[in-house]
Protein backbone atom coordinates (compact mmCIF):
# COMPACT_ATOMS: atom_id res chain seq x y z
CA UNK A 1 0.00 0.00 0.00
CA UNK A 2 1.08 3.58 -0.70
CA UNK A 3 -0.08 6.58 1.27
CA UNK A 4 1.02 10.20 0.90
CA UNK A 5 0.06 12.86 3.44
CA UNK A 6 0.71 16.53 2.72
CA UNK A 7 3.73 15.50 0.64
CA UNK A 8 5.67 18.63 -0.34
CA UNK A 9 8.98 19.40 -2.02
CA UNK A 10 10.67 22.79 -2.41
CA UNK A 11 13.79 23.46 -4.46
CA UNK A 12 14.91 26.81 -3.02
CA UNK A 13 11.96 29.11 -3.81
CA UNK A 14 10.38 26.75 -6.33
CA UNK A 15 7.53 24.53 -5.08
CA UNK A 16 7.71 21.34 -7.16
CA UNK A 17 5.11 19.37 -5.17
CA UNK A 18 2.59 21.17 -3.00
CA UNK A 19 0.90 19.36 -0.08
CA UNK A 20 -0.51 16.38 -1.97
CA UNK A 21 -2.49 13.51 -0.46
CA UNK A 22 -3.37 10.15 -1.98
CA UNK A 23 -3.66 6.47 -1.16
CA UNK A 24 -3.17 3.40 -3.36
CA UNK A 25 -4.39 0.03 -2.09
CA UNK A 26 -3.11 -3.38 -3.25
CA UNK A 27 -4.59 -4.22 -6.64
CA UNK A 28 -5.06 -0.57 -7.63
CA UNK A 29 -3.42 1.69 -10.21
CA UNK A 30 -3.24 5.41 -9.48
CA UNK A 31 -2.32 7.44 -12.54
CA UNK A 32 -0.63 10.78 -11.94
CA UNK A 33 -1.72 12.67 -15.03
CA UNK A 34 -0.19 15.98 -15.97
CA UNK A 35 2.13 17.85 -18.32
CA UNK A 36 5.92 17.84 -18.12
CA UNK A 37 7.03 19.81 -15.06
CA UNK A 38 3.79 19.20 -13.15
CA UNK A 39 5.53 17.39 -10.26
CA UNK A 40 5.03 13.74 -11.26
CA UNK A 41 8.69 12.69 -11.31
CA UNK A 42 9.50 14.58 -8.11
CA UNK A 43 6.65 12.73 -6.40
CA UNK A 44 8.05 9.36 -7.53
CA UNK A 45 11.51 10.30 -6.28
CA UNK A 46 10.11 11.13 -2.85
CA UNK A 47 8.17 7.84 -2.78
CA UNK A 48 11.43 5.95 -3.37
CA UNK A 49 13.34 7.91 -0.70
CA UNK A 50 15.71 9.25 -3.37
CA UNK A 51 14.90 12.79 -2.29
CA UNK A 52 13.59 13.87 1.09
CA UNK A 53 10.27 15.72 1.36
CA UNK A 54 10.41 19.32 2.57
CA UNK A 55 7.16 18.73 4.43
CA UNK A 56 4.75 15.85 4.95
CA UNK A 57 5.49 12.15 4.59
CA UNK A 58 4.58 9.05 2.62
CA UNK A 59 4.53 5.39 3.55
CA UNK A 60 5.23 2.30 1.44
CA UNK A 61 3.86 -0.88 3.00
CA UNK A 62 3.75 1.06 6.27
CA UNK A 63 7.38 2.26 6.06
CA UNK A 64 8.10 5.99 6.11
CA UNK A 65 10.05 7.41 3.17
CA UNK A 66 11.78 9.68 5.72
CA UNK A 67 12.47 7.31 8.60
CA UNK A 68 12.70 3.90 6.88
CA UNK A 69 14.37 4.47 3.48
CA UNK A 70 16.03 1.02 3.32
CA UNK A 71 12.75 -0.79 3.96
CA UNK A 72 10.99 1.44 1.43
CA UNK A 73 13.50 0.55 -1.29
CA UNK A 74 13.18 -3.17 -0.56
CA UNK A 75 9.44 -2.96 -1.20
CA UNK A 76 9.35 -0.92 -4.40
CA UNK A 77 10.11 -1.56 -8.03
CA UNK A 78 10.94 1.65 -9.84
CA UNK A 79 11.02 2.68 -13.47
CA UNK A 80 12.43 6.19 -13.70
CA UNK A 81 12.78 8.61 -16.56
CA UNK A 82 16.54 7.91 -16.77
CA UNK A 83 17.22 4.18 -16.81
CA UNK A 84 20.88 4.05 -15.80
CA UNK A 85 21.63 1.03 -18.02
CA UNK A 86 25.25 -0.12 -18.21
CA UNK A 87 26.00 0.04 -21.93
CA UNK A 88 28.76 -2.61 -22.02
CA UNK A 89 26.77 -5.28 -20.21
CA UNK A 90 24.31 -7.66 -21.83
CA UNK A 91 20.79 -8.15 -20.48
CA UNK A 92 21.58 -11.38 -18.58
CA UNK A 93 24.56 -9.90 -16.73
CA UNK A 94 22.76 -6.62 -16.08
CA UNK A 95 19.71 -8.23 -14.49
CA UNK A 96 21.87 -10.73 -12.57
CA UNK A 97 23.86 -7.84 -11.11
CA UNK A 98 20.69 -6.16 -9.82
CA UNK A 99 19.24 -9.44 -8.60
CA UNK A 100 22.31 -9.87 -6.41
CA UNK A 101 21.91 -6.32 -5.11
CA UNK A 102 18.36 -7.30 -4.11
CA UNK A 103 19.80 -10.27 -2.21
CA UNK A 104 18.41 -12.97 -4.50
CA UNK A 105 20.38 -16.21 -4.87
CA UNK A 106 21.36 -17.66 -8.25
CA UNK A 107 18.76 -20.45 -8.17
CA UNK A 108 16.03 -17.87 -7.59
CA UNK A 109 17.05 -15.14 -10.00
CA UNK A 110 18.18 -17.20 -13.01
CA UNK A 111 14.68 -18.50 -13.94
CA UNK A 112 13.19 -15.13 -13.00
CA UNK A 113 15.50 -13.33 -15.44
CA UNK A 114 14.66 -15.76 -18.25
CA UNK A 115 10.93 -15.37 -17.56
CA UNK A 116 11.07 -11.55 -17.62
CA UNK A 117 13.21 -11.40 -20.77
CA UNK A 118 10.76 -13.72 -22.53
CA UNK A 119 7.75 -11.75 -21.27
CA UNK A 120 9.07 -8.49 -22.71
CA UNK A 121 10.37 -9.93 -25.98
CA UNK A 122 14.05 -9.51 -25.11
CA UNK A 123 15.15 -13.14 -24.78
CA UNK A 124 16.48 -13.40 -28.34
CA UNK A 125 18.78 -10.41 -27.78
CA UNK A 126 19.80 -11.31 -24.22
CA UNK A 127 23.50 -11.55 -25.15
CA UNK A 128 23.62 -8.24 -27.03
CA UNK A 129 25.37 -5.30 -25.37
CA UNK A 130 22.86 -2.80 -24.01
CA UNK A 131 24.51 0.00 -25.96
CA UNK A 132 23.07 -1.63 -29.09
CA UNK A 133 19.48 -1.63 -27.75
CA UNK A 134 16.87 0.76 -29.11
CA UNK A 135 15.20 3.18 -26.70
CA UNK A 136 12.10 0.98 -26.52
CA UNK A 137 14.20 -2.11 -25.74
CA UNK A 138 15.99 -0.23 -22.97
CA UNK A 139 12.65 0.83 -21.53
CA UNK A 140 11.43 -2.76 -21.40
CA UNK A 141 14.68 -3.94 -19.81
CA UNK A 142 14.41 -1.24 -17.15
CA UNK A 143 10.88 -2.41 -16.40
CA UNK A 144 12.11 -6.01 -16.13
CA UNK A 145 14.74 -4.80 -13.63
CA UNK A 146 11.99 -3.13 -11.56
CA UNK A 147 10.09 -6.43 -11.36
CA UNK A 148 13.02 -8.74 -10.50
CA UNK A 149 12.35 -9.02 -6.77
CA UNK A 150 8.52 -9.31 -6.95
CA UNK A 151 7.92 -5.94 -5.26
CA UNK A 152 4.45 -5.29 -3.78
CA UNK A 153 4.65 -1.63 -4.88
CA UNK A 154 5.52 -0.31 -8.34
CA UNK A 155 6.37 3.28 -9.27
CA UNK A 156 6.38 3.68 -13.04
CA UNK A 157 7.37 6.97 -14.66
CA UNK A 158 6.25 7.09 -18.32
CA UNK A 159 6.56 3.30 -18.80
CA UNK A 160 5.61 3.26 -22.51
CA UNK A 161 7.38 6.40 -23.71
CA UNK A 162 9.37 5.92 -26.94
CA UNK A 163 7.86 2.48 -27.54
CA UNK A 164 6.32 1.22 -30.76
CA UNK A 165 2.59 0.32 -30.50
CA UNK A 166 3.20 -3.43 -30.11
CA UNK A 167 5.73 -2.94 -27.29
CA UNK A 168 3.49 -0.40 -25.56
CA UNK A 169 0.61 -2.89 -25.71
CA UNK A 170 2.86 -5.56 -24.18
CA UNK A 171 3.79 -3.27 -21.29
CA UNK A 172 0.20 -2.17 -20.65
CA UNK A 173 -0.88 -5.82 -20.54
CA UNK A 174 1.92 -6.50 -18.04
CA UNK A 175 0.70 -3.63 -15.84
CA UNK A 176 -2.85 -5.00 -15.89
CA UNK A 177 -1.50 -8.42 -14.91
CA UNK A 178 0.51 -6.90 -12.06
CA UNK A 179 -2.60 -5.12 -10.80
CA UNK A 180 -4.45 -8.44 -10.78
CA UNK A 181 -1.64 -9.80 -8.58
CA UNK A 182 -2.50 -7.19 -5.91
CA UNK A 183 0.42 -4.83 -6.53
CA UNK A 184 -0.11 -1.18 -5.62
CA UNK A 185 0.95 0.87 -8.64
CA UNK A 186 1.60 4.57 -9.23
CA UNK A 187 1.96 5.35 -12.92
CA UNK A 188 3.00 8.76 -14.23
CA UNK A 189 1.94 9.69 -17.74
CA UNK A 190 0.59 12.41 -19.98
CA UNK A 191 -0.90 9.80 -22.33
CA UNK A 192 -4.66 10.17 -21.85
CA UNK A 193 -5.61 6.91 -23.58
CA UNK A 194 -3.16 4.97 -21.43
CA UNK A 195 -4.46 6.67 -18.28
CA UNK A 196 -8.07 5.80 -19.09
CA UNK A 197 -7.24 2.17 -19.85
CA UNK A 198 -5.08 1.44 -16.79
CA UNK A 199 -6.29 3.70 -13.99
CA UNK A 200 -8.51 2.81 -11.07
CA UNK A 201 -8.07 6.44 -10.01
CA UNK A 202 -6.65 9.43 -11.84
CA UNK A 203 -4.98 12.25 -9.93
CA UNK A 204 -4.62 15.30 -12.16
CA UNK A 205 -1.48 17.12 -11.08
CA UNK A 206 -0.69 20.64 -12.25
CA UNK A 207 1.93 23.06 -10.92
CA UNK A 208 2.67 20.64 -8.08
CA UNK A 209 -0.92 20.37 -6.84
CA UNK A 210 -3.42 17.56 -7.21
CA UNK A 211 -6.45 19.29 -8.68
CA UNK A 212 -8.72 16.28 -8.86
CA UNK A 213 -8.53 12.62 -7.77
CA UNK A 214 -11.31 10.31 -8.95
CA UNK A 215 -12.09 7.27 -11.07
CA UNK A 216 -12.10 7.91 -14.83
CA UNK A 217 -15.90 7.59 -14.87
CA UNK A 218 -16.32 9.99 -11.92
CA UNK A 219 -13.92 12.46 -13.48
CA UNK A 220 -15.86 12.54 -16.73
CA UNK A 221 -19.18 12.74 -14.89
CA UNK A 222 -18.08 15.64 -12.69
CA UNK A 223 -16.28 17.61 -15.39
CA UNK A 224 -18.20 16.79 -18.58
CA UNK A 225 -21.62 15.79 -17.26
CA UNK A 226 -23.89 12.76 -17.28
CA UNK A 227 -23.72 10.03 -19.87
CA UNK A 228 -25.45 11.03 -23.09
CA UNK A 229 -27.03 8.80 -25.72
CA UNK A 230 -27.88 9.65 -29.30
CA UNK A 231 -31.00 8.03 -30.77
CA UNK A 232 -31.39 8.05 -34.55
CA UNK A 233 -34.76 7.30 -36.16
CA UNK A 234 -36.08 6.98 -39.72
CA UNK A 235 -39.49 8.58 -39.22
CA UNK A 236 -41.88 9.71 -36.49
CA UNK A 237 -45.68 10.05 -36.27
CA UNK A 238 -47.17 13.28 -37.66
CA UNK A 239 -46.71 16.21 -35.23
CA UNK A 240 -44.97 13.91 -32.76
CA UNK A 241 -43.34 15.54 -29.72
CA UNK A 242 -41.31 13.62 -27.17
CA UNK A 243 -42.70 13.28 -23.66
CA UNK A 244 -41.41 11.02 -20.90
CA UNK A 245 -42.28 9.83 -17.44
CA UNK A 246 -38.84 8.31 -16.85
CA UNK A 247 -36.91 9.82 -13.92
CA UNK A 248 -33.29 10.71 -14.63
CA UNK A 249 -33.82 10.99 -18.40
CA UNK A 250 -33.69 14.37 -20.09
CA UNK A 251 -33.87 15.34 -23.75
CA UNK A 252 -30.91 17.69 -24.30
CA UNK A 253 -31.07 18.29 -28.05
CA UNK A 254 -33.17 17.38 -31.07
CA UNK A 255 -32.22 17.58 -34.75
CA UNK A 256 -33.61 16.12 -37.93
CA UNK A 257 -34.05 12.39 -37.17
CA UNK A 258 -31.83 12.47 -34.05
CA UNK A 259 -32.49 12.91 -30.34
CA UNK A 260 -29.83 13.29 -27.64
CA UNK A 261 -30.62 12.31 -24.06
CA UNK A 262 -28.83 12.78 -20.75
CA UNK A 263 -29.29 9.54 -18.80
CA UNK A 264 -28.55 9.12 -15.10
CA UNK A 265 -28.45 5.30 -14.99
CA UNK A 266 -27.82 4.00 -18.54
CA UNK A 267 -27.96 0.22 -17.86
CA UNK A 268 -31.40 0.55 -16.28
CA UNK A 269 -32.91 3.46 -18.15
CA UNK A 270 -31.72 3.09 -21.76
CA UNK A 271 -33.85 -0.04 -22.50
CA UNK A 272 -36.87 1.67 -20.90
CA UNK A 273 -36.29 4.80 -22.97
CA UNK A 274 -36.11 2.82 -26.21
CA UNK A 275 -39.31 0.94 -25.34
CA UNK A 276 -40.99 4.25 -24.63
CA UNK A 277 -39.88 5.80 -27.93
CA UNK A 278 -40.96 2.77 -29.95
CA UNK A 279 -44.26 2.77 -28.08
CA UNK A 280 -44.79 6.37 -29.17
CA UNK A 281 -44.46 5.28 -32.81
CA UNK A 282 -40.83 6.27 -33.42
CA UNK A 283 -38.90 4.05 -35.88
CA UNK A 284 -35.60 3.77 -34.01
CA UNK A 285 -32.65 2.63 -36.13
CA UNK A 286 -29.71 3.36 -33.80
CA UNK A 287 -28.91 4.14 -30.18
CA UNK A 288 -25.32 4.86 -29.14
CA UNK A 289 -23.42 6.52 -26.33
CA UNK A 290 -22.00 9.95 -27.11
CA UNK A 291 -18.27 9.83 -26.44
CA UNK A 292 -17.16 11.85 -23.42
CA UNK A 293 -13.40 11.81 -23.55
CA UNK A 294 -10.96 11.95 -20.67
CA UNK A 295 -9.28 14.73 -22.63
CA UNK A 296 -12.39 16.90 -22.26
CA UNK A 297 -12.46 16.28 -18.50
CA UNK A 298 -8.72 16.90 -18.12
CA UNK A 299 -8.81 20.17 -20.06
CA UNK A 300 -11.83 21.30 -18.05
CA UNK A 301 -10.03 20.68 -14.73
CA UNK A 302 -6.88 22.51 -15.88
CA UNK A 303 -8.93 25.38 -17.35
CA UNK A 304 -10.89 25.85 -14.11
CA UNK A 305 -7.65 25.92 -12.11
CA UNK A 306 -6.06 28.43 -14.49
CA UNK A 307 -9.09 30.73 -14.18
CA UNK A 308 -8.97 30.42 -10.38
CA UNK A 309 -5.26 31.31 -10.27
CA UNK A 310 -5.74 34.35 -12.52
Amino acid sequence: MIEAKQLTKHFDDFIAVDHIDFRVNPGEVLVLLGPNGAGKTTTVRMLTSIIRPTFGDATIQGYSVINDPDQVRRNVGVLTEHHGLYQRMNAINYLAFFAQLYGLDHHTYQPRIEQLLSQFGLYQIRNKRLGEYSKGMRQKLALARALLHHPPVLLLDEPTSAMDPASARMVRDAILQLRSEDRAIVLCTHNLNEAEELADHIAIIHNGKILHNATPAELKMQMVGQTQYLVRYSHAPHQWAYTTQLPGVQLTSQDDHTLTFSIEDPPQQTPLLLSELIGQGLSVIECKEVNRSLEQAYLQVVSMNTEKES
